[in-house]
């Protein structure tokens, strides 16, 4: 790692845990929950009813990877910034969304649907899926080439679910847990692919290297425009009033870009110094990460246990 990069982390590390007390925790655990809530709740009861383990449970892999919010934030960004390379999936993102006035919207939006899926208890669960899947009904037209896009079609809805799967796992493995062993992988991607499917989406990948072998197969229809460059620019600016210093909007973008797998760096054309940067913000997360964790340390996850039966341990693997 370059000097720079060494020095960004050493100092953003160093503010923030130095004032890492219980006033910090409330203040940064008020943050984290405004950042990511959005408008509405849709009047999801993590709570009730007692012994509904939703779509996974406490058993699950999946519930211990979205349990970490360090992971999932930078994994989000990861995701909105690989999605910019597919035109058909951009354009109806384009086109349908208040994204570049609201990208922080898009953030909080995809947040709650993968909050809901993965802890809420069935029902909730599946009635955000069917929300999401009649929003989608709307999501139609073409690309500037003339494409046409639908955001039903399977082929969309599977690159969508790749793209934040795929990205959610780097980050936990960057940020939380780097020695995941493959079959937890594989479990991650076999278990996750039900909401895909449930949503329409087709040939999902189900392991590891399915997965890999996807994003290899989908290299043809990707493309790095005008438009990707522009939603990349509104990514750059998105709205993060952080409340702790030294933990700064730059920090959750690199850390986010440092997930991005070689080749759409490549496509993305981002430079030696955006990379410099990208590990400096990553290595700051990392070791800020500890102190998130202890701020969220009774979130959905922590009461959706507690619904089922289980203790806060069946969020970790360790």
């Amino acid at each position: 790692m370059s000097w720079s990069a060494r020095t960004f982390a050493r100092n953003v590390s160093a503010q923030a845990l130095a004032g890492a007390t219980e006033p910090v925790y409330a203040r940064l655990r008020g943050w984290i929950v405004d950042t990511v809530a959005t408008r509405q709740d849709f009047g999801i009861d993590y709570d009730h009813p007692v012994g509904d383990q939703g779509l996974f449970g406490p058993d699950s892999v999946t519930w211990k990877i979205h349990a970490d919010f360090p992971g999932m934030m930078a994994g989000g960004i990861a995701a909105l910034m690989l999605q910019t390379l597919h035109p058909r999936a951009l354009a109806g993102v384009w086109d349908h969304s208040r994204f570049r006035s609201d990208a922080l919207g898009r953030l909080r939006n995809t947040t709650m649907f993968v909050a809901a899926t993965t802890y809420a208890p069935t029902h909730h669960a599946e009635r955000i899926i069917d929300i999401v899947d009649r929003m989608h009904a709307r999501v139609t037209g073409e690309t500037p080439e003339g494409e046409p896009y639908d955001a039903r079609d399977p082929h969309l809805l599977t690159w969508v679910h790749c793209t934040e799967m795929a990205m959610f796992l780097e980050g936990y493995k960057r940020y939380r847990r780097a020695d995941l062993p493959r079959h937890v992988e594989d479990a991650y991607f076999r278990e996750t692919r039900v909401i895909a499917e449930k949503l329409g989406a087709r040939d999902v990948p189900g392991s590891a290297q399915e997965m890999a072998d996807y994003f290899v197969a989908i290299q043809p229809e990707l493309r790095f425009d005008q438009r990707s460059r522009d939603t990349l620019a509104v990514l750059d600016t998105m709205a993060l009033p952080i409340p702790v210093a030294g933990v700064s909007r730059r920090m959750f973008l690199g850390a986010g870009a440092a997930l991005l797998p070689e080749w759409a760096r490549l496509r993305m054309r981002r430079s030696y110094r955006q990379r410099v940067i990208d590990r400096g913000a990553a290595e700051s997360l990392s070791r800020i990460g500890p102190v998130m964790r202890a701020a969220m340390s009774q979130g959905v996850g922590v009461r959706s246990a507690a619904r089922c039966g289980a203790t806060r341990d069946c969020l970790n693997f360790d």
